[in-house]
């Protein structure tokens, strides 16, 4: 998922907050029919498809379950892993790929959609953000330090050796388009912004905070199966006014991102059991994180699924109708 297009079109904010990364698991896996098996009009035939799968764990975990639930409704389900964007969308043109579980493009399919390749279902549920975080701990203590008006109040817990007198403000890795300077100077921050090389050095900086109960402030975006282990709270900075990163100006925060559901018409007009899933499937960031941190764990992608799936059983039964 390229984090440096999430913003505005997966465009460049989140990206990295957007090009993100994490390694999807996407073995279509066990057989789980008894708890998510549906009854009536659900169970009718229904046709044969394939689901693109991206490489990261939360979009292996929305693409788990729907394959799971689509499985047990009477579905054929294959699961293709390809490269996000414009090879998955030339996929679905050639009739090879039926579905996207989630995209954070932001319309970059839309030649694909006006030559009739693909269709834009709706949003998945899920909303892409990417923002400022502290561990949940120091909300806890310190209740207004969510608030960014109050940031400076608080800057003197976050010097380190390399912050220079300043808070640190850790930043993603080179690659994730962010406007941290921005925010910086405009909203006149006492900061200075560190980068990490990579996703993995802002985890451990946020793994740390947690455990030993040291102050952090950096750089994030959810869903991310990591927040269901290590809780963070966002920084929340005036409403957001921009989509494009490069005409932000720092006083206000980053935009939120609804995730998309793109389907071929071939799913669309079948009007099967799929169909519905397709059109109704609709779950929570925290729904994604906690599959996702069951497959990062090591639990097989649809063993993760399913548990999820029995204990879910109205909303599994909302998509079926």
């Amino acid at each position: 998922m390229v984090r440096n297009k999430r913003v505005g079109a997966k465009a460049s904010v989140l990206a990295a907050a957007a090009a993100l990364l994490l390694s999807a698991c996407g073995g279509a896996g066990v057989d789980a029919e008894a708890s998510a098996a549906p009854s009536g009009d659900a169970a009718a035939a229904c046709g044969s498809y394939a689901i693109a799968m991206h490489a990261w764990v939360g979009y292996t975990a929305s693409a788990q379950v729907v394959t799971e639930v689509a499985k047990a409704a009477g579905c054929d389900i294959s699961q293709v892993t390809l490269a996000e964007a414009g090879v998955t969308y030339d996929a679905m043109e050639s009739g090879s790929v039926d579905l996207v579980v989630e995209d954070w493009g932001g319309g970059r399919w839309q030649e694909w959609a006006d030559r009739g390749a693909l269709v834009e279902v709706g949003d998945n549920g899920n909303i892409g953000l990417i923002g400022m975080f502290v561990p949940q701990w120091m909300a806890d203590e310190y209740p207004d330090i969510t608030d960014s008006a109050n940031l400076n109040k608080y800057a003197d817990l976050f010097v380190t050796d390399e912050s220079k007198g300043k808070g640190a403000w850790y930043e993603g890795p080179p690659g994730y388009t962010t406007i941290g300077e921005k925010m910086i100077s405009a909203n006149e921050l006492n900061y200075t912004v560190i980068s990490t090389g990579s996703e993995q050095a802002l985890i451990d900086v946020f793994t740390k905070a947690a455990a030993d109960k040291t102050p952090a402030l950096g750089y994030f975006y959810e869903p991310q199966n990591f927040l269901a282990k290590v809780p963070l709270a966002r920084i929340k900075f005036p409403a957001n006014d921009w989509t494009d990163a490069e005409q932000a100006s720092g006083l206000t925060d980053y935009p939120e991102s609804p995730l998309m559901k793109l389907a071929t018409p071939k799913v669309m007009d079948a009007n099967d059991a799929f169909t519905k899933i397709v059109k109704n499937f609709s779950w929570t960031n925290a729904d994604q994180n906690a599959v996702a941190a069951d497959i990062e764990s090591g639990t097989d992608p649809a063993v993760a699924a399913q548990k999820w799936i029995d204990a879910n059983k109205a909303t599994v039964d909302g998509w079926l109708k």
